[in-house]
């Protein structure tokens, strides 16, 4: 049985691909975006949340891979370009989008990375990630305000 997925998903499953594609042709994010939208395959995606997260990961880029370089061994450049993406959006939504649920984020990133990412690629942006929440972020970035975060707050950041 085939699993129904909602719109939101479809968006990240989308920008993950659009990502990906940016950081591999170098090409602008306004023709990737183009190309997604006027494409029939994109119906039933949530247009917005789609276009936001490739416009503001790739503009939050450098504060993603900060945080990134904090959970991984090695360097970002030698981690699978698709994993990158999955790893980049996904911690865009930690830091950025506080009322997604840190298990939320988890889960679908898990999701997409058992799609599209290497046969156990899955498990490593599964241990990034959870260290990522785990590591307690000094900062938190909301609005353009920087913000002490407690523990609780983030992991509890479903408000």
């Amino acid at each position: 049985m085939a699993m129904k997925h909602n719109s939101r998903h479809l968006a990240r499953r989308n920008a993950v691909q659009a990502l990906y594609q940016w950081d591999i042709t170098g090409q602008s994010v306004g023709e990737i975006e183009n190309a997604f939208i006027n494409d029939d395959a994109f119906a039933g995606v949530q247009r917005s949340y789609f276009q936001h997260l490739i416009e503001n990961v790739p503009r939050q880029c450098q504060v993603l891979d900060s945080q990134l370089k904090l959970c991984i061994s090695r360097e970002l450049d030698s981690i699978d370009p698709v994993e990158r993406a999955i790893l980049r959006l996904s911690t865009y939504e930690l830091l950025f989008r506080p009322e997604i649920p840190p298990k939320v984020v988890l889960n679908e990133a898990i999701e997409l990375a058992r799609v599209f990412g290497s046969e156990e690629g899955f498990r490593f942006v599964n241990g990034v990630l959870d260290a990522l929440v785990n590591q307690k972020p000094v900062v938190e970035f909301k609005s353009g305000k920087h913000k002490e975060v407690t523990s609780q707050e983030w992991t509890n950041s479903d408000s």
